[in-house]
Parts: C-alpha cells; structure tokens; sequence
C-alpha cells in the first residue's frame, strides 16, 4: 500500500479514491470521497490510508490495522462506520457505472474485466 504524493494530488495504488490541493495553492486539500470537508495535507494523506485500510481485506482480523483505522478516522472526525458507507456508496456508483457502460458497448465487444483507472487527476489551470 502506497500513497503518491505530489504538490497537487494523493493517489492510491490500490484504490482508485484521490485526495487533491486547492486550486488557490494554498495548503488545503479534499479528498475524492469526502469533498465537501476542507483537509490540511495531513488530514488528506490520513484520510488516504484510511481508504488503503479499509480495503484490505486480509486486515479485517488484525487488532493492529483496526487500531489505526480507528485513530484515522477520528482525527478526520468521522465514524469508521461513516467512512464505510461513504466508500462502499461510491464503489457502488463506480460499478453501476461500469456496468451500464459495458451494456451499452458495440455488439460482438466485452467490457474489460480490469478496467483502466478511471480518474486523471492534473493541477488546476491558471488562465490570465
């Protein structure tokens, strides 16, 4: 589990969530599954390997990775339960998504079995 950090963006290379900087530049950041809370980049990096935790599920027995999903979770002040829903809700909505795209594919073609990402993050443009 890997978070990438770059001045502009947090990504995962297990999960397709994503935490992005502001586009003012200023040291507030948002994370792809919790957008209307402003982070600092602490809070947007916690808030990252709370979604790595969660999704591993050979953690689900280990005291330790529980331990710290919890710490995670409460200093982005929220429940873990909330965390949860708030992430099975947009896996949800990515599947539907996929799924209805693979429906509408061209006759004789299949969806892909491992679809590419579906989010290309970029710092935000300054016009002027």
């Amino acid at each position: 589990m890997t978070v990438h950090i770059t001045f502009w963006t947090m990504t995962s290379d297990i999960t397709p969530e994503w935490a992005y900087r502001e586009a003012d530049g200023t040291d507030r950041w948002r994370l792809s599954w919790l957008p209307e809370r402003l982070l600092t980049a602490e809070q947007a990096q916690l808030g990252m390997e709370l979604d790595e935790l969660l999704s591993d599920l050979s953690a689900v027995h280990d005291r330790a990775v529980q331990d710290r999903i919890d710490v995670c979770a409460e200093q982005l002040g929220i429940p873990r339960n909330g965390a949860l829903l708030l992430l099975a809700r947009r896996m949800a909505v990515r599947l539907h998504q996929e799924r209805a795209a693979g429906a509408a594919a061209a006759p004789g073609r299949t969806p892909r079995s491992h679809p590419l990402r579906k989010h290309l993050v970029e710092p935000p443009y300054v016009l002027g």
